[in-house]
């Protein structure tokens, strides 16, 4: 095997032992300069450690700099891991680090390494909730009309009844203008119940009545929808290895070649 091919058997492949190790190790890194922030944010313990915090973080800085480097010098199409999700994730988790040796206040970004964490569905074999995730989206897209046209029917609602309230209630009773009524529909509906407002007349109390029990019933009708779609029958991919050419997922171990972009497997 060439160094290349080593390296990406290690660095983005997790079911060998040494893919294991290096991504349980990143993990530990990962979760290590999350602490650091925190402690960071602690005037106490910032004051006592400043200068073994700073050197902590520039060193987790620099292991994620290398092999953010080395992700970009194995794959055959840079710009493709560059321009994915994990790669825009590893390369924010760098940025703030060298923002901060120009520009005041953007150390407390270096949370975002926290979105590393994702890493943890591949190495702990956990792609099949990742697919499970991803039914759950197509379900969501599929049911995007239905639910676009009970959310305007819901706005609609909201309009009618802000309005009605602020002509019933009026300015005396917090309801200062139509926007203000459409405010406390909204939080009515929802069942919120900030109680910044509220309606003092009989009729104005009716109306908030049958507004807090259709809140219920308009809480189930998303939800109805979502579930009516996700109960189709959903085929997942099988999990393994990652494609150095497209740096898709769900292939076979046995897989040779990409079930996406056709370019031999490593």
């Amino acid at each position: 095997m060439t160094i290349k091919s080593k390296l990406y058997e290690i660095i983005f492949e997790s079911d060998t032992k040494a893919g294991k190790l290096f991504d349980l190790i990143l993990l530990v890194v990962i979760v290590l300069s999350i602490l650091l922030v925190m402690l960071e944010s602690v005037p106490s313990i910032e004051n006592k450690y400043h200068s073994l915090l700073k050197f902590l973080e520039w060193g987790i800085t620099l292991i994620f700099s290398l092999e953010y480097c080395l992700r970009i010098w194995i794959v055959s199409k840079p710009k493709v891991y560059i321009f994915s999700f994990y790669g825009i994730i590893d390369f924010l988790s760098i940025l703030p680090s060298y923002l901060g040796l120009f520009f005041v206040g953007t150390h407390g970004f270096m949370v975002i390494r926290a979105l590393r964490l994702l890493r943890v569905f591949r190495i702990l074999k956990l792609n099949r909730y990742m697919n499970e995730g991803a039914i759950i989206i197509k379900a969501l897209k599929q049911s995007r009309i239905k639910i676009s046209v009970f959310l305007f029917a819901v706005l609609t609602m909201v309009v009618i009844i802000g309005t009605l309230m602020y002509l019933i209630e009026g300015a005396e009773n917090g309801f200062t203008s139509i926007p203000r009524g459409i405010y406390w529909a909204i939080v009515t509906l929802t069942t919120v119940g900030y109680g910044d407002i509220s309606p003092s007349t009989a009729l104005g109390q009716l109306i908030a009545s049958f507004v807090m029990i259709a809140g219920y019933a308009i809480i189930a009708v998303p939800t109805g929808i979502v579930t009516a779609e996700l109960s189709k029958p959903n085929k997942a991919l099988p999990s393994g290895k990652v494609c150095g050419n497209c740096l898709s997922e769900g292939h076979n171990l046995d897989d040779q070649y990409c079930r996406f972009c056709g370019a031999k497997l490593l």
